[in-house]
């Protein structure tokens, strides 16, 4: 896969006038917080083609919560011929910490947090039923380890991407047809 993008800092984002400002994000997270005129493409739905219609020749800049998913999106639109990306260093949060105007909606549980919990909850169930019902639970606990070393080495995680799909993170008036919440 082509790496061709290249990292900015929230500043220089802010500073691009013109690219499409591609925000990567579940549609609950964009809705808590955004850049003003970015337009929500989820990762898991990311219409490479779609993306190159609409920022043209003037390219983009991918947006995410700290950088992992904007990274990722950003090689699939180069590895599909896209250029003039650009990854926003440290995502929303650097944004934000920066202080820089943001829209702001509903407060929501991040992803990286919600994966936190489930994992947490599903290896605390696998040892508890294994104790108290049939030791082969304990096969839950370990695959949820091995899950999580998968997704440490290889920056993707299923677990993640599943529940991006959740209800709760997919609110019926956030449409990703169109920037919403602005």
């Amino acid at each position: 896969m082509s790496t061709n993008f290249s990292v900015i800092t929230c500043q220089e984002a802010q500073g691009s006038h013109g690219q499409l400002m591609l925000d990567v994000r579940t549609p609950a997270e964009y809705q808590e917080a955004h850049v003003a005129g970015s337009v929500l493409r989820p990762l898991q739905d990311l219409n490479t083609e779609e993306i190159k219609k609409m920022a043209g020749d003037k390219g983009c800049v991918v947006i995410c919560r700290s950088g992992g998913r904007a990274r990722q999106a950003a090689e699939k639109l180069c590895a599909a011929g896209m250029s003039n990306v650009k990854v926003m260093d440290g995502g929303i949060t650097a944004w934000q910490s920066a202080g820089l105007p943001v829209n702001l909606g509903k407060k929501t549980i991040s992803l990286e947090r919600q994966v936190r919990i489930a994992a947490g909850f599903l290896a605390l169930l696998g040892a508890v039923m294994s104790y108290a019902v049939n030791p082969a639970w304990i096969w839950l606990s370990g695959f949820i380890g091995a899950g999580l070393m998968f997704a440490g080495i290889t920056d993707t995680c299923g677990m993640a991407m599943v529940l991006a799909r959740m209800p709760w993170n997919n609110p019926k008036s956030c449409s990703v047809t169109k920037s919403c919440c602005n």
